[in-house]
């Protein structure tokens, strides 16, 4: 059953876009090449991956049995619970990440990207995480393959969720708090204000200045596109599994911090031509889709990446607190960006208040505590179900329920506490 449900090739969406995606540039002052410095920073297999035109792209042997090793394929499961308390007609589906040990879709990538640097000889790897779930996967994947590993936490993550930190503590990652006194970059921010949150583009530039001046690898996350090509195998697998079901998607749904999980669901049934919508969910408090703007602009705050074409908010946009830490990024995947641009993906956003309620009603309905991240792609779900009840169709809705939220309780806690005290206040 796994050889019949599990992909041998990921799907890279770039051949099959509306038009060329803009390519990566330096910016017109540049003192050193940025593109050039990619080749100091990532693996030379990923940086290959990052920037290949294959539509197919064939996944190693050694990575398909680490992918087994941590539970893949996941299952996809009917919500049919949550149908019966929203009285819809329409059949909810959701391909669940969070059955992997580290909890989320994140491990997909974190596991190919430690396999071609460890083929490198290299023996040391950074990177940034928000909410958690990908310092997790890259702190277990670096230990799968016996490296060490250094992760910068966006201070107010640090400080949320305490159980993230350990348990990449436990898979043996070095973990500090972002803004940090580790880098000159970090000191600067500090300096600028010692209670600063952090940022997703701030960890990061840390890690990418980590990982220069060690001669380390820096492994990605999310936005750049050859992570949303390993991340494929979760709409590959999902695509043969409703096959087996003999039910056809009509909506796709899933959440946006820099794109990864949704493109890792969504691509490949545009690339197959299949599903007729596909919405992304992302937050209101942090609104790229409705105050983004479509222009040239850097992935991480110290601008030391190369500049990539996306819908962003700005490299130096500082993210309230929220609790969904991995949608706090300031940009969208450059690739997700365009479509969005095109008219393929719809994006809405939804405010923590809606978040919580549709977290809540999934618990209730169908036991699983979904990561505060994945409530968004829940919220819009619910949306569409309802809809689909006010029109009475049948239609099939799928979503990527990309982590679960049991390592998030603290915050889900304190969600809890807020909700009632506005409701009893006629909030």
């Amino acid at each position: 059953m796994v050889d019949d449900i599990l992909p041998k090739y990921w799907y890279n969406i770039i051949p099959d876009l509306p038009e060329p995606l803009p390519p990566p540039r330096d910016p017109p002052d540049a003192e050193f090449s940025r593109i050039d410095l990619l080749r100091q920073l990532i693996p030379r297999e990923v940086l290959r991956q990052q920037f290949t035109v294959e539509r197919l792209v064939k996944i190693p042997e050694e990575v398909l049995d680490r992918y087994v090793t941590i539970g893949r394929p996941t299952p996809l499961m009917r919500a049919s619970k949550l149908e019966e308390r929203l009285g819809t007609p329409a059949r909810i589906y959701f391909k669940y990440e969070g059955a992997t040990p580290t909890g989320s879709h994140k491990i997909n990538t974190a596991i190919p990207q430690a396999h071609f640097a460890r083929e490198e000889g290299i023996e040391h790897v950074t990177t940034e995480t928000g909410a958690g779930q990908w310092g997790t996967a890259v702190s277990l994947a670096a230990s799968l393959y016996s490296m060490s590993s250094t992760i910068f936490m966006v201070r107010v993550s640090y400080e949320h969720k305490p159980m993230r930190r350990v348990i990449m503590q436990l898979y043996g990652g070095e973990v500090y708090p972002s803004p940090s006194d580790l880098t000159d970059y970090g000191k600067r921010i500090k300096s600028e204000d010692s209670t600063h949150p952090g940022s997703l583009g701030i960890a990061m530039s840390e890690a990418l200045e980590y990982a220069l001046k060690r001669n380390y690898r820096y492994m990605i996350g999310s936005v750049l596109d050859v992570v949303i090509l390993h991340q494929s195998v979760i709409g590959m697998e999902t695509m043969k599994q409703l096959e087996t079901l003999g039910e056809e998607a009509d909506v796709l749904v899933g959440c946006v911090g820099g794109g990864s999980n949704f493109g890792g669901l969504v691509y490949p049934f545009i690339g197959s031509k299949k599903g007729k919508r596909y919405v992304a969910a992302a937050s209101s408090e942090v609104p790229k889709f409705s105050r983004g703007e479509y222009k040239y602009d850097f992935p991480d705050s110290a601008g030391l990446l190369p500049l990539v074409k996306m819908i962003s908010l700005g490299k130096d946009y500082v993210p309230p607190p929220i609790y969904s830490g991995g949608l706090r990024y300031h940009g969208v995947a450059p690739s997700l960006s365009l479509l969005m641009k095109n008219g393929v993906i719809e994006g809405v956003e939804y405010g923590e208040g809606e978040v919580f309620k549709a977290a809540k009603l999934f618990m209730e309905t169908q036991g699983i505590v979904p990561a505060p991240e994945s409530a968004h792609a829940i919220a819009a779900v619910i949306d569409e179900a309802l809809a689909a009840k006010a029109r009475k169709e049948k239609k099939v809705i799928v979503f990527n329920l990309s982590g679960h939220g049991l390592l998030d309780l603290t915050n889900y806690e304190s969600m809890m506490r807020r909700w009632k005290d506005e409701k009893s206040s006629g909030l």
